[in-house]
Parts: structure tokens; sequence; C-alpha cells
């Protein structure tokens, strides 16, 4: 028992490979192996990690400065380059250090993060973006396999037609023309099919640059559900771009601001004699800020510009994504009211025109003729609404995915 037990778990697993490679991508699924092959989010999140450690060091204090060397060495007379003839030689050890207020450290190591916050949004936007176009590489290839089975669908029609005229004729009910137009139309079903085929495969070319895989069977997309506008506006990319572009600046112009209190450079230095007393020095370097109003004032009124800049971006930012919400919500307004329409005034129609034909036929009421007609005329209908589910789920993913995932946080 234990070995029939092992052998069926064996060969479980021997099939879980080709079960899981027959299994169809699912969107969600679609979505994430984009997500984790994005370059431009890989590169992008470099950025944010070398922002971010620039971040710290900018709140250190800076290296100190060791020096030494030789002063009052006679270069003439008969104690040139002795250092021990003369009083005044002295050999110096010394060591200083700028001295960065703890205000100005805070504030430089602000705008520091500000900037690699901004590096980060760009990640965001890079996944984001990443994750749209593989929704809609993915619809494109859903909706191409299923208008090939429209496609294929109604070559198969067109098919029986020509071989139920084929059979009138060898019945002497039918006519030699009515099987050539039938052969012509059954060769331009099957290049249709050909032309779908084709389409689908350069979907699902399209849709493998974002998965990194083939694959040949999808699932039926399940959208997520469209965010409100406000929602939508304040994790728009562009909008959080802005966003992090003015904290910036204002990180920037703050830090900037305190160029008008100078750095104190501390000395302190030790000097040995030959035959004498060794000596100290200390000492303090203040900068004396000339002219601040035509250095470090218009270094801030710079910065404060850059200021206003992004604040001015940030708004055209918002009201284009505003814009471009009711743009996308008002055509999938419109879309989803046509879908409806159509199919309570087409589609409905169309299927029980057919039921009625075939049971007409079935009672030996209605001719093969008119049945052929309805079929046509449904896969007609059924590829015009299936057009129609294609344009309204494409909307739908540029309101689910354009918005950064998780918002601006």
């Amino acid at each position: 028992m234990v070995s029939r037990a092992l052998s069926a778990a064996a060969a479980l697993a021997a099939l879980l490979p080709l079960l899981s490679a027959a299994a169809p991508l699912m969107l969600e699924q679609a979505l994430d192996l984009a997500a984790q092959r994005s370059q431009a989010a890989r590169a992008a999140r470099a950025g944010a990690a070398g922002a971010a450690e620039a971040a710290r060091a900018a709140g250190q204090l800076p290296d100190p400065m060791l020096s030494f060397g030789i002063e009052n060495l006679p270069v003439t007379g008969p104690d040139r380059f002795r250092t021990t003839a003369d009083s005044m030689t002295m050999k110096r050890l010394g060591i200083s250090q700028e001295w960065v207020s703890s205000e100005k450290r805070v504030l430089r190591q602000a705008a520091g993060a500000a900037l690699a916050a901004r590096e980060m949004a760009l990640s965001q936007a890079a996944v984001a973006e990443a994750r749209l176009q593989t929704a809609l590489a993915y619809l494109d290839a859903y909706y191409a396999g299923e208008a090939l089975k429209l496609t294929t669908l109604r070559e198969h029609h067109v098919h029986e037609e020509a071989e139920a005229a084929k059979a009138r004729l060898s019945s002497s009910a039918g006519s030699s023309q009515e099987v050539l137009q039938l052969a012509a139309a059954l060769g331009m079903a099957r290049d249709e099919s050909a032309d779908a085929e084709q389409v689908r495969a350069s979907a699902l070319a399209a849709l493998q640059r974002w998965v990194g895989r083939p694959t040949d069977e999808l699932a039926a997309p399940a959208l997520s559900g469209v965010p409100g506008e406000q929602a939508y506006v304040a994790a728009h990319p562009a909008v959080v771009q802005a966003q992090r572009e003015l904290e910036a600046a204002r990180a920037e112009a703050s830090a900037i601001a305190e160029n008008r209190r100078p750095n104190w450079t501390w000395q302190a230095s030790y000097g040995q004699r030959t035959g004498f007393s060794d000596m100290v020095s200390i000492g303090v370097s203040i900068p004396l800020p000339v002219s601040p109003g035509e250095r470090q004032d218009r270094e801030t009124a710079a910065k404060l510009a850059l200021v206003e800049k992004a604040e001015a971006a940030l708004e055209e930012a918002t009201r284009a994504a505003s814009g471009e919400y009711g743009s996308l919500a008002s055509d999938a307004q419109r879309l989803s009211e046509r879908v409806a329409r159509y199919r309570a005034g087409v589609v409905t129609p169309a299927q029980q025109r057919t039921q009625a034909a075939l049971a007409g036929y079935r009672s030996n009421q209605v001719p093969l003729v008119t049945l052929f007609e309805a079929r046509h005329a449904e896969v007609d209908i059924q590829r015009k609404l299936l057009a129609l589910h294609r344009d309204l789920a494409r909307v739908q993913a540029q309101l689910a995915f354009k918005p950064i995932p998780g918002g601006a946080e």
C-alpha cells in the first residue's frame, strides 16, 4: 500500500508542471510578472536608493582636516635647511574641523530625503506604466482570441452551407452558380480566420514582451473597480511626480536659506622645537558674508523661483489628470450604455431570429438558406458586440491601472 501511495504521489508530482502549464494566464498574474520584470522600475529604484544614501550623508559633519609641516625653516645662511638651528623653526601637526550647525544638517538631510522620495515616485510611476501597458496588451490578446473564435464559427457555417449547396446540386435542386458563390464565400471566410489568427499572434507577442513568457490561453479578464475622481487624480503618476518635485524644491530652498549663517572652522595645532619650548596654537576661522544680498539671498531667491515653478507644474498636472478622468469616465459610461442597448436591441432579436429559423427548419416550414442567413447575421452582430466590450475594457483598464498602485503614499 505504501509503495502504491508513493507511486501515485510521484505520478501526481510529474503531472503538476503539465497542469500548471495548461492553466490559462490570468490578468493579475500578468500584471505581477510585468511589475517584476520592469527594468525602468528597477532603474528608478536604484536611483531612489542612491538618493537615500546621499540623504544620510548630508546629515553628517564634514571630515576633519589633518595638517602638518615645518614653519620658519631657514633657507639662506650657514643654517639653511637645518630644523634645529633656529629657535623659530618648528615642526607643526594640526587638525581642523568645519562645524555645520545641527539645523543646517537637518535641513540638508530633509532635502536629500525629498530627492529620494522623488526618485521613488519615478519607480512607482514606472510600475504603474508597466501594469497599464500589460493590461492593454492582455485585453488586446484576449479579445483577439475571442474574435478568432467568431470568425472560425462563421467559417464553419459557410462550410456547412457550401456542403448543403453541393448536395442540392447533386440532386438537381441547386445550381452551379450557387455552389461557386458559396465556394468564394468560404475562401473569404477562411481568409478572415487567417487574418484574425495573425492579429491574435501579434497581440500575444506584444503581451510576451511584458510577461516574459509565451502564452496561448488567457483567462477572461476581471477588471478591478474604477476609482473615483479624487483618488484617480491623487494617485496619477504625473500628479505624484509633480508633488514630489514641489516637496524637493521646498526642502532645497529651506536648506539654501540657511547659508546666510556661515560655517565656522575650528583649528588646533601642536608645534615642536628642538631645545626650546613646544607650542600650541588654537584658532577659529569665520567666513564674512560681505554682500549677502548679492550672493546668499540671490541663491535663496533662485530656489524659491523653482518652488513657484513646481507649484505651477503641480496645478497643471492636477488639471490635466482631472480632465483625463472626466474623458475616460464619460467614455466608460457611454460604452456601457451602448453595450446594454446593443445587447437588448440587436443581439437578443438576432438570437431569437436564429432560434425561430432553426425551429422552422426542423418543422420543414423554412428553407435551410434562411437558417444560414440568420446564423451569419448573429455572428456578425456578436463580433460588433465583442468590439464594444473590448473598447469598454480598454477604457476601464486605463481608469484602473493608470494611477500608481497603492496611491500616493
